[in-house]
């Protein structure tokens, strides 16, 4: 049996290339994180087939009858999906680029290469971004999907703005990780994976940094000229990506695509949350109401909601 992963059809995803930037300190937060993606799916049974079956992900509640469907890793809720019957894909506009499934353990992320390979799960790219290793595919919708895991903070700690890079994934490596590759159980996505970061689709940098940055408070950690930029809080390599790769100028996907509904941050206490929204107010940005959350839209039109740990 060949353990070499195939490729799908889709474009790779190249990720944060040769970033580089002057890092900037981080006013939000430093416990703050990412939380659920939610997403607009065309068929809501292809999907939680797939994310069941290729990717591992648990059915936590919902996806009878057409309604809103919670996935997830043991009790923690990643992914929510809506159906629209129908929706096309959002290529070309802004909105998601991937959201990443962090996992525990390189051996986790060993785990899953293995069972993509022997159950043929496409991917559209394998990388080494010395701060992590991260294997790339794509949802039946198109959405992008990036599982990963970290190599130890101490390795890139301070410098992420020389050291991310985008490097051939060693994956025999890799799935040296495991005694056999081959017969290596796969119970399904690691529980303690957690949504690690997400990357956006936007139409320009400069103001998605100003907004991410200067509005939201959290630190640059590296950029690539107009193309792309990286923050975080707490000095994390990046919980927010965005790129003008394939949304240089666009505009929001049109209504009833298969696309982003919202993107989720997590600040750890009530204090946190309050201390962005009067930032948010202080820079005469609208926050929406969204069944009690508040939820901000970026400079691209990206949906972002605050919710509290």
């Amino acid at each position: 049996m060949s353990l070499d992963p195939i490729a799908g059809d889709a474009p790779r995803d190249p990720e944060e290339l040769e970033a580089s930037a002057e890092t900037v300190g981080a006013d939000i937060d430093a416990g703050t994180g990412m939380g659920p993606v939610y997403l607009t799916v065309s068929d809501l049974e292809r999907s939680l087939g797939y994310y069941r079956t290729s990717i591992g992900l648990d059915v936590l509640q919902g996806g009878e009858n057409g309604g809103d469907a919670r996935l997830g890793a043991g009790a923690r809720e990643l992914l929510v999906l809506t159906e629209t019957p129908g929706a096309a894909p959002s290529h070309g506009y802004t909105g998601l680029f991937h959201f990443a499934l962090l996992v525990p353990g390189r051996d986790d992320l060993a785990r899953w290469l293995a069972h993509a390979a022997r159950d043929r799960v496409p991917l559209t790219g394998m990388s080494d971004h010395y701060v992590s290793e991260a294997l790339y595919l794509r949802d039946p919708d198109g959405h992008g999907i990036e599982i990963y895991a970290d190599r130890p903070r101490e390795v890139w700690q301070g410098q992420v703005d020389v050291r991310m890079t985008t490097e051939p994934l060693d994956v025999h490596d890799l799935l040296g990780e495991l005694d056999d590759p081959e017969t290596e159980p796969f119970p399904g996505m690691a529980g303690g994976t957690i949504m690690g970061h997400v990357h956006l689709k936007v139409s320009e940098v400069d103001s998605t940094v100003g907004f991410y940055r200067d509005v939201l408070g959290f630190g640059l950690m590296a950029q690539l000229g107009a193309q792309a930029a990286f923050l975080s809080a707490g000095g994390y390599h990046h919980h927010l990506g965005a790129n003008t790769w394939e949304s240089a100028g666009a505009g929001p996907p049109p209504e009833h695509s298969a696309a982003l509904r919202k993107a989720t941050i997590v600040l750890p206490d009530a204090p946190a949350r309050e201390h962005v929204l009067g930032r948010i107010d202080g820079a005469g940005h609208a926050i929406e109401d969204d069944d009690g959350t508040p939820v901000v839209r970026d400079p691209s039109g990206n949906r972002i909601a605050l919710l509290v740990a």
